[in-house]
Formats: C-alpha cells, sequence, structure tokens
C-alpha cells in the first residue's frame, strides 16, 4: 500500500462513490461532500472547513454542471466560487474534464489543477465500458443480432479500436471510417472494411448499425439521408457530438447519444481506473 493520504471527495457520481469506498479500502483517509448516495455516511462531512487538510481534492467527471460542482447524488448545490475559497494555496485539485472556467479559477485562486480525464491510461481504460455499454444499447434497440450486422463504426482511436475488435468478436460485419491514412491502414491489417469519414455520403446505404465516436461534424443531412430505413445510429462522441439530431429527428433516423458510458454501466470499473489515474499523477508529482 502507498503512504496513507488525506483525500477530499467533493460531488460525482456512482463512480465517485466507488472512488471514496477503494481509496478509505487502500487506507487512505476519506472525506465526501455533496455526494450523498451510494458512499459510506461515516466518510461524508457537512462542510468544508478541514478541506485545507487534504493532500488531494477529487472532483467529479466533469467537474462542472450549469449549477456548479456536478453532483447528481445531493441535494446540496455548490458552486464553483464557494468550493474554491476553501482549499489553501498550492493545493492539488484533480477534475475529470476540467473546462477553461475551471482551470481559470483555479489558477485565479492560487491552486495546483489537474485532468485526470486527460490521462492516456484513463482514456484507454474507459474504452471498454464505452464500448460494452454501446453493444448493450445496439442489442436492446436493434430487432435483428449483431452477428452477420454490418456495422460501421467512425473513427479509429482508441474507442474506436475496442469497438471494432468487440463487435467482430460478436460476429459483426464491421467496417471502419477514418481520414487518417495511418488509422485506414491499420483497419485493413485487421481485415475490416474501410470508409473515408470525411467522404460517406453515398456510402451508408448498407449499413444496419453505425457508431460514432468522433466529436466533430460527421454524420449531417446529406449523410443521413443516405441510411437504409431501420439503421440505428449512436453517437458516442462527447459535445457536440458528431450527428446533426435536428436533421435526424426530421428524417425519422433513430439517433442514440449515449454520454458518460463508463459511470452509467460500469461505476465499479470506471472508479477503479480513476484510481490508478489519481495514483500516477500523485507519484509523477512526489507526494
Amino acid at each position: 500500500m502507498r503512504q496513507p493520504l488525506n483525500f477530499w471527495i467533493v460531488g460525482g457520481d456512482l463512480r465517485q462513490a466507488t472512488l471514496a469506498k477503494a481509496l478509505a479500502e487502500d487506507g487512505h483517509t476519506v472525506h465526501t461532500y455533496a455526494l450523498d448516495q451510494g458512499v459510506d455516511p461515516a466518510l461524508a462531512d457537512d462542510n468544508l472547513e478541514a478541506i485545507c487538510e487534504a493532500d488531494c481534492v477529487v472532483l467529479p467527471l466533469p467537474a462542472l454542471d450549469r449549477d456548479g460542482i456536478n453532483a447528481p447524488l445531493s441535494q446540496r448545490r455548490l458552486s464553483l466560487q464557494e468550493l474554491l475559497a476553501a482549499p489553501r494555496p498550492g493545493q492539488l485539485l484533480c477534475a475529470g474534464m476540467a473546462p477553461p472556467l475551471l482551470k481559470e479559477a483555479a489558477q485565479a485562486a492560487g491552486l495546483s489543477l489537474t485532468d485526470y480525464f486527460a490521462r492516456e491510461e484513463l482514456t484507454v481504460a474507459n474504452a471498454v465500458p464505452t464500448s460494452e455499454g454501446a453493444i448493450q444499447i445496439a442489442m436492446e434497440e436493434l430487432p435483428i443480432t449483431l452477428h452477420s450486422a454490418r456495422v460501421l463504426v467512425v473513427g479509429y482511436g482508441r474507442l474506436g479500436k475496442v469497438l471494432a475488435r468487440q463487435l467482430r468478436g460478436l460476429g459483426a460485419r464491421v467496417t471502419v471510417a477514418a481520414r487518417s491514412c495511418t488509422d485506414l491502414a491499420w483497419a485493413q491489417v485487421w481485415s475490416y472494411g474501410v470508409e473515408r469519414s470525411d467522404q460517406l455520403s453515398g456510402w451508408l446505404c448498407s449499413y444496419d448499425l453505425v457508431i460514432n465516436t468522433v466529436p466533430a461534424p460527421i454524420l449531417g443531412r446529406e449523410e443521413l439521408s443516405d441510411l437504409k430505413p431501420g439503421c440505428l445510429v449512436i453517437d458516442l462522441a462527447s459535445k457536440p457530438g458528431g450527428v446533426d439530431l435536428a436533421a435526424a429527428a426530421e428524417m425519422g433516423v433513430k439517433v442514440i447519444w449515449a454520454l458518460s458510458l463508463p459511470g452509467k454501466v460500469a461505476p465499479v470499473t470506471a472508479a477503479l481506473a480513476i484510481k490508478a489515474a489519481l495514483y500516477n499523477i500523485l507519484t509523477e508529482l512526489g507526494v
């Protein structure tokens, strides 16, 4: 076990609740705030007064919502200003998907902010539950089996690679769409069909399922008009997504924008991946 540390976990969903439990089981001192459900009441604090003693303050993934700190499991509303007024200058904050507003405010408060969602090891680990969640959605929504279904995976990054592999394992006929010549070459090495993601118009009429992983406009009105009736589109891309939802609704194309799947389908696995990333951050910082 690493040296016992003092963690404060503020806000979050079941991932943060599980993270609190896992850190406590590792022998650390853990306090939670604005995290009422799914967490041991013995870990909960009613105020932020002692947060200045923390070795690491952990914020959710994503860190903020429109009301302040993202805290879906609590009735307590915590503004960013309230949170940042409590720690001491120089204290370490670790947040997931930290927006510019949080980064600027933390810097102004003299705090050290690290975005754990930007860690490569966490992104890779999250690809597995995201892929499994997308496959679960497809199985529930499609009237056919994935075995022998024609599936297009748009994007061949970390998530696209895992998706293509898992879909093929279920017997799907997988095609990969990408812009990079290198990505297309690797897709061909693994015997997937290939398409250019910037030239999809006119090439989409044969697919039963299209899964987008690219957080940029990919499937607009022209591309959506090519889809055969009954084709399901699952968008896994973070905001603003890659599908023209208004056009899809007009055209009767079923699109499911499935965000934050790791926290929904596998919160324990996702929490342990966050814990591993936090430990790596602390080790690199010498904490």
